[in-house]
Order: C-alpha cells, then structure tokens, then sequence
C-alpha cells in the first residue's frame, strides 16, 4: 500500500510497462485468450498450473476478502496491494484487474491505473454503472451517462503507459450498446466488454461495424450463455474472464468437506495433504524472484 512518503519510482514502472504489449502481442496471433477469475493469491496458484491469464474478479476478492457482495465498496489500495503479491510470485502470467467504475471520480480512477500498471498488471477492466453498483448479471442496475463514461475513460488512456484497457458497458438496450460501444472505440480502448449478453450474435453483429478485441464474461448461473471458446471464437470474442469458477469450486469443496467431518464424527481423511500443499507454495516461492 502506497503512502507519500514511499512513492512508486519511475523505474519499477518502466520494468512493468511492457505487461500490456505482451497481452496486446499474444492477442494478436489470433487466439482467444481465457483469462481466470481469481479470489485471492491461493486460488491464483492453483489456477496458473493450467492457464497463463488471470482475472483478479471483483466479485470474487468481495466475497474473499470482505466475505460480503460486490455491490461498489471494494477499497482501490486493497485491490493494488493483491496485484502486487500475485505479480510479484507469478513474473509472466497475463494479469487482468476489475476496477468496477475506476472507484469512482476520474482522478481516482487515473490515480489507480497508474498504480495498478506499477504494480504489473497487464490491463483493467472499467465499467459505466453508476454507484451503488450490481453483479453484471443482477437485475435493477443503474448507468452513468455515456459522455460522462467516456470522459473518464479518455482520462485513463491518457495516464496509462502501455496498460490494456477495457471498457465494458452493463446496458442491456442494443440501440444504446451500439451506441456505447461505438463511442468507447471512438475514445480508444483497446478492447470492449458487453456485459450479460444473451445472444452471442449480440457481439457478432457489434464486431462486423468495430474493429476492436471484445471481451466475453462467462460466470456460472449468469445470464450469458455457457459457451465453448470455439464458439466464441467464432462470434468474434478475443478475450473471456471467467469470473468465479475458483470462488464458486472453493465453496463447494469446502462445504463437501465440512460435511465429512460432520457427518464422520471429525475424521480427517482423504484428498490433498499437507506436503501437496506445501509443495505448490515452494513453487512460488522459489519463482518469486525470477526475472522477465
């Protein structure tokens, strides 16, 4: 966590500004990149033994660190601090960070991009609802004006170095999607996000009139449908976040097992052990100080 009187240097940002060219050089062979909805460091350990992007998901560090639902008070120097312990163990995976509406006026938002980009992230996800704000896939969300949108949004482009930026829109009107879209590709994001589609067309038709990467949420019980990445491949998605499959896979297996102990008079037995663990962890500890 920053202070004034430990100021992020200017050359631990200049060592990180390429994380945003490496996310940029590898959509560019073409392929969707799956991007892992992560909770905390643990959950980001586990999930980089099979994919090389992680999704630092609102809705997920909510209910991990807070143990409470992502409605909008997710304090910003939380969410750099767990960037900064997840880059510092993992040097080459594709870090994307949720930034719900930037946390709020535009110089915050500025103010958080430039500290997320020195910590390593590779991009930000920034979104137009309005506060107190909603799970993408709830009912009854509220929207900020588009130009008011996209002025913060040209402010962030202009303070980020290399950073990826996401602009994502929770309208579900397509006249007004189509509207938004266009003006967030008018500002110069680099990809876009529409959140709760229903229709993956939905994205197909926006791609044919913007040539810009779109972004595809996948969460389990939302209102998007669960698709393939060859479908979505095919519809024109370059890049999905899979927001809770860690989160919503942790509360299952725990409840399993708490059940176990319950129903088993507290014996302990089966599954992962104590050396698994702690080998998974020498992992990072031994990778923690490698070089890019």
């Amino acid at each position: 966590m920053d202070s004034p009187s430990s100021p992020i240097s200017n050359s631990l940002i200049s060592q990180n500004a390429s994380y945003g060219d490496k996310l940029r050089d590898e959509l560019a062979k073409g392929k969707p990149i799956p991007l892992i909805g992560v909770y905390d460091t643990f959950s980001a350990t586990v999930a980089a033994q099979h994919f090389n992007g992680f999704f630092m998901s609102g809705f997920g560090f909510a209910a991990s660190f807070y143990g409470l639902p992502d409605i909008g008070f997710i304090a910003w120097t939380d969410m750099v601090d767990w960037v900064r312990r997840v880059r510092t163990i993992f040097p080459h995976h594709h870090i994307v960070v949720d930034i719900d509406d930037g946390y709020c006026d535009v110089e915050v938002a500025c103010h958080v991009v430039s500290l997320l980009e020195a910590a390593g992230a590779s991009g930000v996800v920034m979104e137009d609802q309005k506060r107190p704000r909603k799970c993408g896939h709830f009912e009854g969300k509220q929207l900020l004006p588009c130009d008011e949108f996209v002025e913060k949004l040209k402010k962030v482009l202009e303070t980020r170095r290399s950073m990826f930026v996401i602009a994502r829109t929770d309208s579900s009107d397509l006249a007004d999607i189509e509207h938004r879209v266009s003006e967030f590709y008018k500002a110069g994001a680099d990809a876009i996000l529409v959140d709760a589609v229903k229709d993956l067309n939905t994205i197909k038709n926006l791609k044919s009139k913007i040539p810009k990467y779109f972004m595809f949420n996948q969460i389990a019980g939302g209102k998007s449908p669960t698709c393939s990445l060859t479908d979505l491949h095919n519809h024109g998605v370059s890049l999905v976040n899979y927001s809770t499959p860690c989160l919503f896979a942790a509360q299952t297996a725990i409840n399993e097992k708490m059940l176990e102990l319950k129903n088993q008079d507290g014996l302990l037995q089966g599954g992962i052990g104590v050396k698994d663990c702690t080998s998974l962890l020498d992992a990072n500890l031994k990778r923690r100080d490698t070089k890019r």
